[in-house]
């Protein structure tokens, strides 16, 4: 009986936390959405269309590696890489198993129409624009550091303007972000034991001559 009652408990504090968690999610998002901001509507809503299918991030790969001779092949590689293991985390992983519906405001009114994006039927947790934003981002601010903060910048921009445009919570882009940063370190770390390993074997290699 006592594990029953502590189960219980247990359960309804998780139960408790999770809807207080979704309050915060649900003001900060009705907040954001129910600011006029006519200006910042047209760069939000551009965007977040130029992040569709990681078109600014496979763009700006392109750039670096045209301009970036060997070093900057290599941080692109790395940028492109890491977007494809965001995207299947968040995709093939997190979004099936969270099951979260894209927001809505709590007045039940559309969006704007100034900030009207096309609309994923995709679950929202977490988002797959900001993840990998930000896997491409960090995988390239690392390779190629000149370019952490514009990188960073861009990253930032488009992770918020999926709230912005009223198909994100506050929290699908935060968890993005992270999962995003996550692929990358991950992505930088197989980079690195692999050249290391090659380093290896040619040592290896001039000693047996």
């Amino acid at each position: 009986m006592r594990a029953r009652d502590s189960g219980a408990r247990l359960a309804r504090r998780i139960g408790d936390v999770r809807a207080e968690y979704h309050a915060l999610d649900q003001a900060a998002y009705d907040a954001v959405a129910t600011t006029p901001t006519p200006t910042l509507d047209r760069l939000m809503v551009s965007l977040s269309r130029a992040a569709d299918h990681s078109g600014l991030w496979l763009t700006t790969a392109a750039a670096v590696a045209a301009v970036g001779g060997a070093p900057g092949r290599r941080a692109a590689g790395q940028g492109v890489l890491a977007i494809g293991l965001a995207s299947a985390v968040t995709n093939l992983g997190l979004k099936p198993v969270a099951r979260r519906t894209r927001p809505w405001r709590s007045d039940d009114r559309p969006a704007t129409a100034s900030r009207r994006v096309r609309r994923p039927k995709s679950t929202s947790f977490p988002s797959g624009h900001a993840a990998s934003a930000f896997a491409f981002a960090s995988a390239v601010g690392e390779a190629a550091p000149k370019t952490w903060v514009p990188q960073h910048a861009a990253a930032g921009g488009v992770a918020y303007s999926r709230v912005h445009t009223g198909v994100h919570y506050p929290s699908d882009v935060a968890v993005g972000a992270v999962t995003g940063a996550l692929c990358a370190w991950t992505v930088r770390r197989l980079a690195a034991r692999l050249t290391s390993g090659r380093r290896g074997r040619g040592e290896c290699d001039d000693s047996q001559r």
